[in-house]
């Protein structure tokens, strides 16, 4: 087992139906399944570093009401750690309405994050013993941006490495660009910050230089099945994609990055956790729904001894 980590982000149930086609507006469609499960990015990640075997911590925040049981009953069946939830009063727990095609895979997604916007500066300051013992922490921009920049100043303090996955696309500070030592936007999201369209080699490798010209020291952006461009400030490649059959790619960036905060945790070289984190994802896009569809470590190494 590798070096501690930390996972600060959201939890939302997940509500997912299944339909032929995605209603357009005014449109009623029949759908032909209904999943209710436990969610979030940085739920789904989280999960997808336990199964893979990371040592991590979930830090995440709910309401007081029914929905939360999601999270605790699946973090019990995972026999995952429990110890820096939060829950409030004051708002609900975060949802994801998910809309699937049948034919395409396709998805259209709501979000509502309720209690995962609501992060003070005395839980963050509660989770420092927490951070101190890490040698990453993952966010993502799922919850309320100050308490990101509040966990990663904590983390930079103790030499905690800080890991934004950069999704749903939020505009951030260069103060808070600066705290990150590695970046992981895909595509779309990497146009939205730098302003520069990302779509081949070329074009990824012009990103990357903006981020690192912010401070970030690794940039990792994820091209779908292009693969994933990877910049260190030494070396820059694109690393092709596993080719499989996908189901459902819900959930496919959650389990990249899980997969890839488990390897580094573990102390293998970028390279190397990319691929292991590429596994993880093309396992995960072949099964329906997001945490059930996370692989488990046996199931990963068997994948990539295959490949």
């Amino acid at each position: 087992m590798g070096s501690k980590v930390a996972v600060f982000g959201s939890f939302v149930v997940d509500l997912m139906a299944r339909a032929p086609h995605l209603p357009i507006p005014a449109e009623t469609v029949r759908g032909s399944m209904f999943r209710m499960g436990a969610g979030g990015k940085g739920f789904n990640q989280c999960v997808a570093a336990h199964k893979a075997g990371a040592d991590v911590t979930m830090i995440a925040k709910m309401g007081k009401d029914s929905f939360a049981d999601v999270a605790l009953n699946t973090m019990e069946e995972l026999h995952m750690n429990k110890d820096h939830l939060f829950f409030t009063d004051e708002a609900e727990t975060g949802i994801a309405l998910i809309l699937v095609d049948e034919g395409t895979s396709q998805n259209e997604i709501i979000i509502v994050p309720g209690a995962n916007n609501t992060h003070t500066p005395e839980e963050v300051e509660s989770i420092r013993e927490a951070l101190k013992d890490c040698a990453y922490v993952l966010l993502q921009f799922e919850v309320n941006q100050e308490a990101n920049e509040m966990v990663a100043k904590a983390a930079a303090e103790y030499g905690c490495r800080v890991i934004v996955n950069t999704a749903p696309y939020a505009p951030v500070s260069d103060e808070f660009l600066k705290l990150a030592y590695m970046v992981t936007p895909n595509e779309v999201e990497a146009e939205e910050l730098t302003g520069i369209p990302v779509t081949d080699q070329a074009s990824a490798s012009k990103a990357a230089a903006w981020f690192r010209a912010k401070g970030v020291e690794v940039v990792v952006i994820t091209m779908g099945s292009q693969g994933v461009f990877i910049s260190d400030g030494n070396k820059e490649a694109l690393v092709p994609a596993f080719h499989v059959k996908a189901v459902d790619t819900t959930g496919a960036g959650d389990a990249f990055n899980g997969g890839l905060l488990t390897a580094l945790a573990e102390g293998r070289d970028l390279w190397d956790a990319a691929r292991f984190a590429q596994g993880l994802a093309a396992l995960s896009v072949q099964k329906i729904g997001t945490t059930p569809a996370m692989p488990t470590r046996e199931e990963i190494d068997a994948f990539l001894a295959q490949q």
